[in-house]
């Protein structure tokens, strides 16, 4: 199906840019969310009549993103979530959980669809995520999942937290093994 944009669309087109989709997409996405019509002679026209007002209205729209980027560049947010010993989540961080945080912290409104999540975020630790305020202005955030706001302190400085936790669970065990050892040569040392 041929669509002609009406707004930037990553990895597709930018303004007037005539586009072809397959047909979901369209009437799924682009269609009711106004951001492309169909590409039809009589659509064609009116949107070269309009063209100057569109992009116009584009401007203002980045204009304002730009804007609240500022506000959000470099910020970091901190999540207090629960973890086992390995620094695996028990559940996940949602773009929601990010943009809820992200809007606090920054004064800024972040709607969870702003929030581009690579992959889910399923362990401890410090994770960048892209807010994408426009679709030609976004910004890096720093997202620090911690046990607690001691460990995520730690985590801002750059220490690993789960190594930490497995080298206090190793220690325990190799002095448990010492007193076996020593057990065994103390048995051995009667018997003889």
């Amino acid at each position: 199906m041929d669509l002609i944009l009406l707004e930037r669309v990553e990895k597709l087109g930018g303004i007037g840019d005539i586009v072809s989709v397959k047909p979901g997409y369209a009437r799924n996405f682009l269609l009711p969310k106004r951001k492309a019509l169909r590409a039809t002679e009589e659509n064609k026209r009116v949107f070269e009549a309009q063209r100057a007002q569109i992009e116009a209205d584009n401007q203002k729209r980045r204009e304002a993103a730009t804007e609240q980027a500022t506000k959000v560049a470099g910020k970091s947010v901190v999540l207090i979530r629960q973890a086992g010993n390995t620094g695996l989540l028990y559940g996940s961080v949602s773009s929601r959980d990010i943009a809820e945080v992200l809007s606090e912290v920054s004064g800024v409104a972040i709607a969870k669809s702003q929030v581009i999540l690579d992959r889910p975020i399923k362990a401890l630790g410090l994770h960048t995520v892209r807010v994408a305020l426009h679709a030609e202005v976004s910004e890096n955030v720093t997202v620090n999942v911690a046990r607690s706001a001691d460990e995520a302190e730690l985590q801002a400085k750059g220490v690993d937290v789960t190594k930490e936790a497995e080298e206090e669970e190793e220690a325990p065990a190799e002095v448990e093994a010492e007193a076996a050892a020593d057990a065994t040569e103390a048995d051995e040392a009667t018997e003889a």
